[in-house]
């Protein structure tokens, strides 16, 4: 056992001194030349001259050091060539399979890892141990097992960031060149179809029961003593109109929340202008706020990138927030949109570059500060009956939550009673892109 691990590090300890004498030689050979020239130039009478000659030295050493480096990292990152033993071309077909596939040699260290498999496991897993790569015991120990034995293992399991995945993971030994395979298959949309449907029964048994009971009631009450009464008839038509109204929008919603949980952990690749999907989703609002008196007051987006997204689950979310803005708020009263960069500093998803934050703010009640930790759990609503009056389904923000998630966004709330809320949505700048209105 010792000297197979001697084996593995005694090779790349040689490696980087070898990476580290380069270097050396590079910053040797500079400062020779650099006191040369300082000699010369000193001996002349010109001082200015080494300075010149110092500084042009200094920024020609460090592009090649920087050029190096990068070289080697990009040697590092780039997707490898055939393993050894295996024929010509294999790499190239294993690039292309769409579920991840790992090469380990017999050390148990990383030969080869395709495209699918580098989004799992990360860009720089080339020559590293597979236990500093995958980070799952039960699938570390399927590996020991297959290497050790040659039988084949298969196991289950899940990765919880940025976003919940499940895997079912195959290993395999090969003998001709000795090498394990681990094979991945995602699960993660099967899962989730599985849990929908078990929350979709749950959820809509709970939330249906009140509707439901009112509507037969009325029903029953229709068919007996109000039956000859034109007054009574018409308040509990109204009534029935009302719950059944209700239910539609609460099964929308429920469809709506399910069909983005199983899509949430595939995040999006198109660029949206989010400026235009604020100014379309307060347009399909507008009626609504007119009806209440609120004012809705949407910021300049002119000179912000576009952002990573699919639009019409956007311009969802942004309804949702105007909505609840526009019923949550003062009658009468006002509901602001901000677009910016968002704050440097401010901590974003991995991966995240600039990102661009839209703020929904209204001038209501506000909402208590031991709330806001609950206001995206499903059916949480603040206040339960003036919710139900504004004929909300308490699924609203839970809908938020999951398409920010999708986008690999944040979501923050702020929120102090009787000072209005603030709902902000912050959403990663689409790479390299700029402003894009194509998508109206």
């Amino acid at each position: 056992m010792t000297g197979r691990i001697v084996g593995v590090i005694r090779p790349a300890r040689q490696a980087w001194e070898a990476e580290l004498d380069e270097d050396r030689r590079t910053w040797w050979l500079a400062a020779a030349g650099l006191a040369g020239g300082g000699l010369v130039a000193g001996l002349g009478g010109r001082p200015a001259l080494w300075l010149v000659l110092g500084a042009a030295l200094a920024v020609s050493v460090t592009g090649a050091l920087m050029r190096r480096r990068e070289a080697r990292r990009a040697a590092v990152v780039a997707p490898t060539a055939t393993p050894p033993g295996l024929p010509a071309g294999t790499a190239q077909v294993f690039e292309q399979l769409p579920d991840p596939l790992l090469l380990l040699d017999a050390g148990a260290r990383v030969l080869f890892a395709n495209k699918a498999m580098r989004a799992v496991v990360g860009l720089d897993a080339q020559k590293k141990p597979v236990s500093a790569v995958l980070r799952t015991p039960e699938v570390l120990q399927a590996i020991e097992k297959t290497a050790g034995t040659g039988a084949q293992t298969s196991v289950e399991f899940m990765v919880r960031v940025p976003v919940e995945r499940h895997y079912q993971a195959y290993v395999t030994r090969v003998d001709e060149p000795r090498m394990t395979v681990l094979l991945l298959h995602d699960l993660t949309a099967m899962k989730r179809a599985e849990q929908a449907r078990a929350d979709f029964v749950a959820n809509a048994s709970h939330e249906l029961r009140t509707p439901l009971a009112a509507v037969s009631g009325f029903i029953d009450t229709l068919r007996g003593h109000a039956r000859e009464d034109p007054e009574a008839r018409e308040k509990f038509l109204e009534i029935m109109s009302v719950e059944a109204g209700r239910m539609r929008r609460l099964i929308d919603d429920l469809l709506s929340l399910t069909r983005i949980e199983q899509n949430e952990h595939v995040p999006p690749s198109g660029a949206v202008d989010l400026g235009a999907v604020v100014r379309d989703a307060a347009a399909a609002l507008a009626p609504l706020a007119e009806a209440d008196g609120v004012t809705l007051a949407i910021g300049d987006s002119a000179g912000l990138p576009a952002v990573t997204g699919q639009r019409d689950e956007l311009i969802q979310l942004f309804q949702n927030l105007l909505h609840n803005a526009i019923k949550y708020g003062r009658k009468g009263g006002h509901v602001w949109v901000s677009l910016a960069l968002a704050k440097p500093g401010a901590p974003a998803r991995r991966g995240a570059g600039a990102m661009v934050s839209v703020a929904v703010k209204d001038d209501g009640e506000g909402i208590p500060r031991e709330a806001i930790p609950r206001l995206t759990e499903r059916f949480y609503r603040v206040d339960v009956k003036r919710s139900r009056e504004k004929g909300g389904t308490g699924l609203g923000l839970a809908i938020v939550k999951h398409i920010v998630n999708r986008h690999q966004g944040r979501l923050q709330v702020e929120s102090q009673p009787g000072q209005g809320s603030c709902f902000t949505v912050s959403l990663p700048a689409a790479e390299g892109a700029s402003v894009t209105r194509a998508a109206e």
